[in-house]
């Protein structure tokens, strides 16, 4: 089995909800980084990184500019940026223009994920209104990375997920507390 060396997440409407059970779900010490944009209010106080890191399965932070990316930790776009990876797997954050009306973008945090890490990474669509992130997923198989959706019959809001799986782009479509399960089976 290949070692993957980050995961990152999309989420949207209900994605607190779904990235709790997640990462309730997570073994302690998991250790492969895991990369998040959570669709957001531009003034939020990004509140969702303290509530993950009070569950004590990975430490979550916000992701910081230049900060780079290490196993064992968990970041999370800031509010009103867009989040990408560099090359040299640090982090950079830009206030370009909104995609699919939302910054921070899903497809660009994946789509850059997929530039650097190419089979070695794991996309997941989460619970969101609209189709963020279904570019993201496109990329991330086409580059030989790994794809999943949430079941879009269990999100709280469909649309996503759905998106998602009519690119033909998601190898598997899972319950939340069955993606845990399987990112625990690949992190040994």
């Amino acid at each position: 089995m290949k070692a993957y060396e980050a995961i990152v997440i999309g989420s949207s409407a209900g994605g607190l909800h779904a990235l709790k059970t997640l990462f309730k779900g997570l073994k302690p010490g998991f250790n492969i980084p895991i990369i998040i944009a959570q669709h957001l209010s531009p003034h939020s106080e990004n509140y969702i990184a303290q509530f993950l890191d009070q569950l004590n399965t990975i430490k979550v932070k916000e992701a910081d500019e230049r900060e780079k990316i290490k196993a064992g930790y968990a970041y999370i776009a800031p509010p009103n940026f867009h989040l990408l990876i560099e090359n040299d797997r640090t982090f950079s954050l830009t206030v370009e223009e909104k995609v699919n009306y939302a910054r921070p973008s899903i497809d660009i945090l994946f789509e850059t994920a997929a530039d650097v890490f190419h089979q070695k990474l794991i996309g997941i669509i989460l619970t969101g209104a609209n189709h963020d992130g279904a570019n993201g997923i496109k990329k991330i198989q086409l580059f030989g990375g790994f794809t999943i959706a949430q079941n879009p019959g269990s999100a709280e809001s469909d649309a996503m997920p759905k998106a998602a799986i009519k690119t033909g782009n998601v190898l598997k479509i899972m319950e939340l507390d069955e993606i845990a399960d399987f990112l625990n089976s690949l992190d040994s």
